[in-house]
C-alpha cells in the first residue's frame, strides 16, 4: 500500500526554487470525438462487415503505474511524475494499523 502527503514541498521550473506543490493523481481525460484515429476507425467500422480491427484480449498486467500530478501553489503550473506500480494507492490519509483501540474489542 502507498500512502503519498497532499501536498509536497519540491522544485517547480517555472519558480526556479522550491515551493509548496499540490499532489493528485492523474486522471485520463475524455476521448475525443473528433480525434483523427477516431474518425478513421468510425469511418473503417460503418457499414457491413463486422469488426476490422483487432480487439485486444490478452491483458498480462494487473496494475497499472500510478502518475502523480504535482501544481505550484505560486504560479500554479502543473507536472506530471509517475511512481512504482501497486494496487492499492492512497492520497494523504491517516495510516489503518495506528488508528486501531488498543484496548477492548468491537464486541466487549
Amino acid at each position: 500500500m502507498v500512502n503519498i502527503p497532499k501536498t509536497r514541498n519540491t522544485y517547480c521550473r517555472k519558480c526556479k526554487k522550491h515551493t509548496p506543490h499540490k499532489v493528485s493523481q492523474y486522471k485520463t481525460g475524455k476521448a475525443s470525438l473528433s480525434a483523427q484515429g477516431k474518425r478513421r476507425y468510425d469511418k473503417k467500422q460503418a457499414g457491413f462487415g463486422g469488426q476490422t480491427k483487432p480487439v485486444f484480449h490478452k491483458k498480462a498486467k494487473t496494475t497499472k503505474k500510478i502518475v502523480l500530478k504535482f501544481e505550484c501553489s505560486k504560479c500554479k503550473a502543473k507536472r506530471m511524475k509517475p511512481i512504482k506500480r501497486t494496487k492499492h494507492f492512497e492520497l494523504g490519509t491517516d495510516s489503518k494499523k495506528g488508528s486501531k483501540n488498543e484496548y477492548g474489542g468491537k464486541y466487549r
